[in-house]
């Protein structure tokens, strides 16, 4: 038995050499090794080890003044010997969008000398919140203010068995609304995300102000400002819009707002503001919230972002902070110059837009209130922006119980919830509404 068996193991032998060599070659070949070229293989491709021919590099045609280029053009055919002619393009008298060609950027309508820094949904600011505070011009104060906060503590603005029904929802995204062992992120973010919406919404009945309320989704966003000697812009769809018919309460008053002059904005030297911006010389100086003048809902409530994996990009939380408080700002600024034109200078009224962003377990909430819209330079009143980062709902979500060693390390079902979580969601909910 154990003779047949080493005499099959021969067999084999040279079958298992082939294919790990196939492996190596098709290994190194792939992730450009140069280990391949240096060796000669004869069981593979001659395309596998060969080396790339270098590209060919276009002819250039030298115009030699007083002598007539001789071609084949007359002759209707090809001639060994004479030059190929140049015939002129050959412009449609129709449009034919399969045979369109572009115009070059320089003779573009929209084409201008001066470049334009585009902050869109698919921007990674390398410095997070310090880049979003120093191109919005903002001061940062940690945790939510307090008139918000207290909304939630009052048992009056509470849900009737509040905590029961937030798990139920949590259970609800996770395990009830799949057949999945393991749903998706893209599936369970937005459902959980709409289930605390529809949770919060269900005290209209004593809060009659939250009917006046309406979400919105795929808008398209776009304000221009101008930050030192560059020019900005904000602009794209930016996630799930609640609007309101009337205007959120201002969080800072008139001294508050005037003590943020001696405030210094914190820079980054010497990474440039613009760094990760997308730059462009195509482009056209837009201000608009997305909506028509006429339309009911005119006010920016909250901004729901979701980082799930369906989105372009995949945002650190920094990163995806900085981008709750860049689509904030625009929908705030965007809203100042519908009210009070493009002129920039200290609004009377400040705007005050909210933002909430979650992956389908960490919650980050953004409150921004635009105080002037003379951002050029760093001195003067500034804006304010309240962050609260990393808010868990719950530890675990799990189908299975995670067992190490004969030990339950993680029991199945919902583990770890924080009830603070969706209070503070509630309170910003509400903000506007009590």
């Amino acid at each position: 038995m154990f003779k047949e068996t080493a005499q099959r193991f021969k067999a084999a032998a040279p079958l298992l050499a082939k294919t790990t060599l196939w492996k190596e070659v098709r290994i190194s070949s792939t992730h450009g090794g140069s280990s391949v070229h240096g060796h000669r293989y004869f069981n593979v491709t001659c395309s596998l080890c060969a080396k790339v021919p270098p590209r060919k590099k276009p002819r250039v045609k030298v115009d030699i003044p007083g002598l007539e280029r001789i071609t084949y053009g007359d002759r209707m055919h090809y001639v060994p010997g004479l030059a190929k002619p140049s015939f002129p393009t050959w412009v449609r008298d129709w449009n034919d969008p399969s045979h369109y060609y572009a115009p070059k950027e320089e003779e573009m309508p929209l084409h201008k000398e001066k470049s334009c820094f585009i902050f869109n949904q698919r921007t990674n600011a390398l410095e997070g919140v310090r880049q979003a505070l120093w191109l919005t011009k903002s001061k940062l104060t940690n945790g939510l203010p307090d008139q918000v906060l207290s909304l939630a503590e009052n048992e009056a603005n509470q849900i009737e068995n509040q905590d029961e029904r937030v798990q139920n929802a949590i259970r609800h995204a996770r395990f009830w609304d799949t057949t999945e062992e393991r749903p998706s992120r893209d599936n369970f973010c937005v459902a959980l995300l709409r289930s605390l919406i529809h949770l919060c919404g269900s005290l209209q009945v004593s809060h009659p102000g939250l009917g006046r309320r309406i979400l919105a989704e795929k808008y398209s966003l776009a304000a221009t400002w101008s930050r030192g000697e560059d020019l900005f812009q904000v602009r794209g769809q930016n996630g799930l819009l609640l609007n309101s018919m009337a205007p959120l309460p201002v969080l800072a008053g008139k001294e508050e707002v005037q003590s943020t002059a001696d405030h210094v904005l914190e820079t980054f030297y010497p990474i440039s503001p613009t760094i990760d911006l997308q730059s462009v010389q195509v482009y056209e100086e837009q201000n608009h919230t997305g909506f028509k003048d006429d339309y009911p809902y005119p006010h920016a409530h909250t901004l729901f972002l979701l980082e799930a994996g369906d989105t372009p990009v995949t945002l650190l939380p920094e990163q995806l902070r900085a981008k709750m408080i860049m689509f904030a700002f625009g929908n705030a600024l965007a809203r100042a110059h519908t009210l009070h034109g493009t002129k920039p200078g200290v609004l009377e009224q400040p705007i005050v837009v909210q933002s909430v962003a979650t992956n389908g377990r960490m919650f980050q909430y953004v409150v921004f209130q635009l105080n002037t819209t003379d951002l050029q330079a760093d001195e003067g009143v500034k804006n304010q922006v309240w962050v609260e980062n990393d808010q868990l709902l719950y530890d675990f979500a799990k189908v299975r119980p995670l067992i190490k060693k004969r030990v339950v390390q993680i029991p199945p079902g919902l583990s770890g919830y924080k009830p603070e979580t969706f209070q503070k969601f509630l309170s910003l909910y509400l903000h506007g509404a009590v």
